[in-house]
């Protein structure tokens, strides 16, 4: 089972459509007209079941050696559940430990990113 198509991401204000281009097994990748954005769920299920959902982005800026020339650069952004193969968690206690975290890294407006970002642990 897949996601609906199109997924959308709006990333700095601007909603990116997202269409599905692949369909495997247990993974999905939706892709931006442009390339430039692809969103994948995966599923993989060896001694532990983890189940990823990833953002990739890619844009051009400055070379910081050579500022008058542009490169491609690029990032990801992902979240993985690892979990028990043999259960151990059910679906609703995986859902509250994904709440909690997702509560304790948006509080304040992000504050908690913001300091990871900026490099403190």
């Amino acid at each position: 089972m897949s996601f609906t198509d199109p997924q959308t991401v709006t990333i700095s204000g601007t909603t990116i459509p997202l269409p599905r281009v692949s369909l495997g097994e247990n993974k999905s990748e939706y892709l931006s007209a442009d390339g430039l954005t692809r969103l994948t769920a995966s599923h993989d299920y060896g001694k532990r079941t983890r189940r990823m959902m990833r953002i990739d982005t890619s844009k051009l800026a400055p070379d910081v050696f050579r500022p008058a020339e542009n490169v491609d650069v690029s990032m990801a952004c992902y979240i993985v559940f690892d979990v028990p193969r043999r259960g151990g968690y059910t679906a609703a206690e995986q859902l509250a430990v994904y709440q909690g975290f997702k509560t304790q890294i948006t509080a304040s407006t992000d504050a908690l990113i913001t300091k990871l970002l900026a490099g403190e642990s």
